[in-house]
């Protein structure tokens, strides 16, 4: 509950600092929606011959590309640039500072850079979803909506975790920008792949090192009624063990870490 109370204080000076600068405030707004329609434009283009993608039809893979932008927007909206300031804290030593506080330092660094800014791109992902629901055939009930939901809220958290395992590298490496460039070319390439086309060395990488390969695949099986119980106990319970590695991870780093007063 005091963690709760500290979240809501950091997102209302959050919110203040970015009225002062509503420019900033509407430009990412603009700026998101146009790569989502940049990479709508994209998939239209590059599909736009072919009826299906491995087991998914065009209205799936509608589903798809939307269920991934919904989980992307979702990081950009709470997490992403709080986590993304991880790995610049440990190497200037500011992360001093977040040591010191009465709260976990990992949860301050998560939530206090709040993006309201792409709240829109959720809207826009819905749209989308909503789409390829009518394309696809797709009757979606409340029970079905709700499971969806729950899904996509799994793998934002998935999404999360591996995100913080790369920004905690830097406790034990002096450079990852090569981690870093190897992570966008990873979810680029998992947003115009459904994740059940990979096979081999690639199935391992992206259904247990770096599961960007399930997040938005697991979700769009669940809501066309494709998804088994097999594939919903693995998305769930590598969810689990990956958040239990996280906070292990993140823990064990920090008995690693070289402060600027040390």
């Amino acid at each position: 509950m005091q963690n709760w109370q500290l979240i809501k204080t950091l997102w209302r000076m959050r919110l203040s600092h970015l009225m002062v600068f509503r420019l900033s405030f509407f430009g990412a707004t603009f700026v998101d929606g146009f790569m989502f329609l940049l990479e709508l434009l994209t998939f239209q283009a590059m599909y736009s011959w072919v009826d299906t993608i491995g087991t998914f039809s065009r209205g799936q893979m509608f589903i798809f590309v939307g269920t991934f932008s919904l989980i992307n927007a979702l990081n950009m909206v709470i997490y992403f640039f709080g986590v993304n300031s991880i790995t610049g804290k440990i190497r200037d030593g500011s992360l001093d500072h977040y040591l010191t506080k009465p709260m976990s330092p990992l949860l301050r660094l998560t939530f206090e850079q709040l993006n309201p800014g792409s709240l829109p791109l959720i809207v826009l992902s819905a749209v989308i979803i909503g789409y390829g629901a009518e394309v696809a055939g797709v009757r979606v009930d409340a029970l079905t909506a709700l499971l969806y939901l729950l899904m996509v809220a799994l793998m934002t958290l998935l999404w999360y975790d591996c995100e913080v395992v790369l920004r905690t590298l830097p406790f034990f490496f002096i450079s990852t920008s090569a981690v870093n460039e190897m992570e966008g070319y990873l979810i680029e390439g998992c947003l115009r792949v459904p994740g059940m086309l990979f096979t081999g060395v690639w199935k391992v990488v992206f259904w247990f090192v770096l599961p960007y390969g399930i997040m938005a695949t697991v979700p769009t099986q669940l809501m066309t009624g494709a998804l088994s119980f097999t594939g919903a106990a693995y998305a769930v319970g590598l969810t689990v063990a990956f958040t239990w590695f996280t906070m292990w991870f993140w823990k064990f780093g920090l008995r690693h870490y070289k402060s600027a007063s040390s």
